[in-house]
C-alpha cells in the first residue's frame, strides 16, 4: 500500500497544467515561471504557454470526457442527443408536436434588421393592418464612424408628412428603373446619405415632442420634391455640418458644399433679377438654411448677414406684389410664409439677449392672436409683448426728465399687465399638451425678462429667484419629453439669473439628487448638444461670461445712486455686452 501511494504521489506531483511548449515537448515538469521558467531560462529557450479554446459540445459529441468531468469513470458522459427524435424512436414530446424547420442564415440577414426596426415594424402592422416601412438609417448612420448609436433619433412620422406610405420592398430595392426617384433633384446633386441625415436627425430636432410635425418636414420637404438642385445641396450642407460635430470627416464636405450654394446663390441674384421677386422661394429657402448652417456652425456671426439679406429680398418681393397689384397674404404659399416667421422669430429672439435695433418690424406679430404656433412654441401676442418690451427697454437710454420717466413706467406696467392676464390657446384641445406647456413656460420666462429689462431686476430679488427656479424645474421635465428646442430661451434666461451669492440647489429629477444650479445648467446644455439644431456651444460661453463677471464684480464696493434714472440695470450691465448675434431659438 506504501508503495502504491508513493507512486501515485510522484505521478502527481509530475504533473504540470500550466507548463510551457518546451517543458511539455521534453515531457519534463516545468515550474511555470513568468515570464520564463527556470528551465527555459538556463537553456535560453523562448518560453511560451500555449492556450487552445477547447468546447464541450464537441468533446460531448466525441463521446469524451471535458477536462476533468469524467476521471472517475463511473459516469462517463453521453452524447448528446438531437433536439428532433429520429423516426422511429420514442419521444417524450406529444404527438401533434409541430417540428418547424430552421430557416437558412447568410451573412446579409441582419443588415438593417435591428431589434427596434422590427419592433416598429410589429407595432406599424397591429396599427393599422399593414405593412408600413419607418425609415431607417443607413447602417454608417445608425451607428456612426465611431460607434455613437446615442445619437440617434428615429423619426417616424416621415411617411405621415410626405402624404404617402413607404413599403418594405421600396426601402429595401432601391434604384428599380420601374420606381421614379421620390425627389429627383437627388439624382443630380449625390450624397443621399447626407440628405437622410437631414430627414432622419435635422427633422426631429426643430418638432416640440416626438407626436408632432416640424415644418422642416411637413412644409419643407414637399417643396423638395420639385425644388432646384441648389436648395438640396444647401440641406446637405446643413446636415453635413451638424453630422461634424460628431464625425470631424464631415466638416471638408460641409464647408465644401457652402461653398457651392453660394456660388450658385450669387448667380442666381445676379443673373436672373427676376429670380428675386419671383414667387418661387428658392431664394428665401437657400438664405434659410445658409442661416441655419451659420447658427450650427457655432453660431458663428454670419447668420446676422443672412438674415438682414432675407429681409432686402422679402422687401423687394413685396414690393413687386403691390406694384403688379397682387395681394401678398392670398398668393403667398406656406413655405414662403414659414421661412418669413423663421427669420422674424429669430430677430426677435436674438434681440432679447444683445438689445440691438430691429430687423424685420413687428408686423408678424398680432396683438389678439393667442393661438399657440407649435413650431415657435408660443403665441404671436406672447411675442408683440416681447417685441414691445425690447422697444420699450432700448427707449430707457433716451430718458432725460421726470415726465419721460413717469411714461415709461406707465408702458411698461402696462406690457406687465398684459403679460400676466394673457391665456395662450391651442388650435385644436386634442392637440399634443406638451406644446401648452412649453408656451406656458415661455409666458414664464417673458415675465423673468421684463422685470430685469425694464424694472432693474437682479438674481437677488426674491421674485426673480421664485421664477427662476420654476423655469429650472419645467425645463428638465420638457427636457425629458424631447422638447429641447422649444426650451433653450427659458433656460438661457435662468442661467444668467442665478444668484451667485446664494447657492440654489435643484432636484434632479433623473438622479434624485440635489444639484447645483450652475451644474444642472451645464449638464443641461451638454444634453441639449444632442437634441437641438442650434449653437448651443456658443450659448455656454455666454453663459460662463456672465456668471464670471458676476463673480468678479461681488468684491467691487457699491456705489451710490447718483441719479434715479440708471444708466444701465443689471441685463444691460452684464447680458448685452457679451450677447451679440447669440441664437436663442
Amino acid at each position: 500500500m506504501e508503495k502504491q501511494a508513493k507512486k501515485l504521489t510522484r505521478k502527481s506531483s509530475a504533473r504540470s497544467c500550466h507548463g510551457c511548449t518546451n517543458c511539455r515537448r521534453s515531457k519534463v515538469k516545468c515550474d511555470e515561471q513568468k515570464p520564463i521558467c527556470t528551465r527555459c531560462w538556463q537553456k535560453d529557450l523562448h518560453c511560451s504557454s500555449p492556450f487552445q479554446l477547447k468546447w464541450e459540445s464537441t468533446y460531448h459529441d466525441r463521446g469524451i470526457a471535458f477536462g476533468r468531468s469524467g476521471l472517475s469513470g463511473k459516469n462517463p458522459p453521453k452524447k448528446e442527443q438531437s433536439l428532433r427524435p429520429p423516426s422511429g424512436s420514442s419521444s417524450t414530446f406529444p404527438k401533434e408536436t409541430i417540428w418547424l424547420g430552421t430557416p437558412a442564415i447568410q451573412p446579409w440577414t441582419f443588415v438593417n434588421n435591428d431589434t427596434p426596426f422590427i419592433r416598429r415594424l410589429c407595432e406599424e402592422e397591429q396599427d393599422h393592418g399593414k405593412r408600413r416601412l419607418l425609415p431607417a438609417l443607413d447602417a454608417k448612420l445608425a451607428i456612426g464612424e465611431q460607434g455613437t448609436h446615442e445619437l440617434v433619433r428615429p423619426f417616424p412620422k416621415l411617411p405621415h408628412l410626405l402624404g404617402r406610405s413607404v413599403s418594405i420592398d421600396e426601402a429595401f430595392i432601391p434604384n428599380l428603373s420601374s420606381s421614379p426617384s421620390l425627389f429627383p433633384s437627388l439624382d443630380q446633386v449625390g450624397n443621399r446619405m447626407l440628405f437622410d441625415y437631414y430627414i432622419n436627425q435635422i427633422c426631429p430636432r426643430t418638432a416640440h415632442s416626438s407626436l408632432s410635425q416640424s415644418p422642416f418636414a411637413s412644409v419643407i420637404l414637399p417643396y423638395c420634391l420639385a425644388a432646384p438642385a441648389t436648395v438640396l445641396r444647401a440641406i446637405q450642407a446643413l446636415a453635413a455640418c451638424h453630422w461634424s460635430q460628431y464625425d470631424s470627416k464631415y466638416s471638408t464636405i460641409s464647408l465644401r458644399l457652402k461653398s457651392r450654394v453660394l456660388i450658385d446663390f450669387r448667380k442666381i441674384i445676379h443673373v436672373d433679377k427676376k429670380a428675386v421677386v419671383a414667387n418661387d422661394p428658392e431664394i428665401l429657402v437657400i438664405a434659410m438654411f445658409l442661416c441655419l448652417f451659420d447658427i450650427v456652425d457655432h453660431c458663428n456671426q454670419q447668420w446676422i448677414v443672412h438674415l438682414q439679406g432675407a429681409k432686402d429680398i422679402i422687401r423687394f418681393r413685396r414690393r413687386h406684389q403691390y406694384l403688379t397689384e397682387v395681394n401678398w397674404n392670398k398668393q403667398q404659399d406656406d413655405v414662403s410664409h414659414f421661412v418669413e416667421l423663421f427669420f422674424a422669430f429669430q430677430d426677435v429672439m436674438g434681440r432679447t439677449a444683445c438689445a440691438k435695433a430691429d430687423i424685420f418690424g413687428s408686423s408678424y406679430w398680432q396683438e389678439d392672436d393667442t393661438a399657440i404656433n407649435s413650431w415657435m412654441g408660443c403665441s404671436p401676442a406672447l411675442v408683440s409683448i416681447l417685441f414691445s418690451a425690447m422697444d420699450l427697454s432700448r427707449s430707457r437710454q433716451h430718458i432725460v426728465s421726470n415726465e419721460d420717466q413717469l411714461n415709461f413706467k406707465i408702458n411698461a406696467t402696462a406690457l406687465d399687465n398684459k403679460l400676466e392676464h394673457l391665456k395662450q390657446e391651442l388650435h385644436d384641445q386634442e392637440e399634443d399638451q406638451t406644446i401648452y406647456r412649453v408656451a406656458e413656460l415661455k409666458r414664464i420666462t417673458c415675465i423673468v425678462f421684463l422685470k430685469c429689462a425694464l424694472f432693474g431686476g437682479k438674481p437677488s430679488d426674491p421674485a426673480i429667484k421664485t421664477y427662476v427656479r420654476e423655469i429650472m424645474s419645467e425645463v428638465f421635465g420638457l427636457h425629458a419629453l424631447e422638447s429641447a428646442c422649444h426650451v433653450i430661451w427659458p433656460l438661457f434666461v435662468a442661467a444668467v439669473e442665478l444668484d451667485p451669492l446664494s447657492v440654489e440647489l435643484f432636484s434632479n429629477p433623473q438622479t434624485g439628487l440635489m444639484t447645483d444650479g450652475r451644474r444642472l445648467v451645464l449638464e443641461l446644455l451638454e444634453e441639449m448638444v444632442k437634441s437641438t439644431v442650434s449653437g448651443i456651444s456658443r450659448i455656454r460661453v455666454v453663459v460662463e461670461q456672465v456668471w464670471k463677471a458676476r463673480d468678479f464684480n461681488l468684491s467691487k464696493p457699491i456705489e451710490p445712486k447718483q441719479s434715479p434714472i440708471p444708466v444701465l440695470n443689471d441685463w444691460e450691465e452684464y447680458v448685452v455686452p457679451v450677447s451679440d448675434a447669440l441664437c436663442l431659438v
